[in-house]
């Protein structure tokens, strides 16, 4: 289907039969070279460190924002919305079948090289965010590592700040549990 000729010299729609491109086409390229690598970090984050993970979510991310991306543009907030779109990709990747089937190993495989994008992040501490649900990491991860209030991580979420305050309650608790020093494990001693 064509564009109107009306859009075309409304400046909608950019004309270049060469590459098959419209301005809305380029604007999202655009987009995906100047975010692409924050969507990974973050992604990265909110998997606690799954680098193949955040990989996929990030290419969900971007599909549901390429399909909605005059959407993304309108909306007062576009950072809040990616946010939102990615927080909303993790949850449904844990609602996937595949995913309940997965069951864990003993001993980890190999890994050659530090996962991107989480560098800063112990292996204790990813380890502890591993233990939690996506939403509650999200929380932590908004909330904490992002430095966002409340409000935005309630926006991200698609939830209210009530929410937002027990989910991070809740983590918080777990990730101290998690990570509290092991008194009798810390000098060798055997309880």
């Amino acid at each position: 289907m064509q564009p109107s000729r009306d859009r075309i010299r409304r400046g909608e729609v950019r004309r270049d039969e060469g590459s098959g491109r419209s301005e809305r086409d380029e604007q999202f390229h655009q987009f995906v070279l100047a975010r692409r690598a924050e969507l990974v970090r973050t992604a990265t984050l909110l998997t606690a460190g799954d680098a193949h993970l955040a990989e996929d979510l990030v290419q969900s991310t971007l599909t549901k924002l390429y399909v909605s991306w005059s959407s993304v543009r309108r909306a007062d907030n576009p950072d809040a919305y990616v946010r939102r779109t990615l927080v909303n990709a993790l949850i449904d990747e844990r609602r996937r079948l595949w995913w309940r089937r997965e069951r864990p190993v003993a001993e980890l495989p190999d890994r050659t090289a530090a996962d991107p994008g989480s560098e800063h992040l112990g292996d204790d501490l990813r380890a502890a965010l591993q233990k939690l649900g996506p939403r509650m990491r999200a929380a932590v991860v908004f909330r904490y590592l992002y430095d966002l209030d409340i409000a935005e991580t309630a926006d991200a979420l698609g939830c209210s700040q009530g929410t937002v305050k027990s989910q991070t309650a809740r983590a918080l608790d777990r990730l101290r549990t998690v990570l509290e020093p092991k008194p009798f494990l810390a000098q060798g001693v055997t309880p």
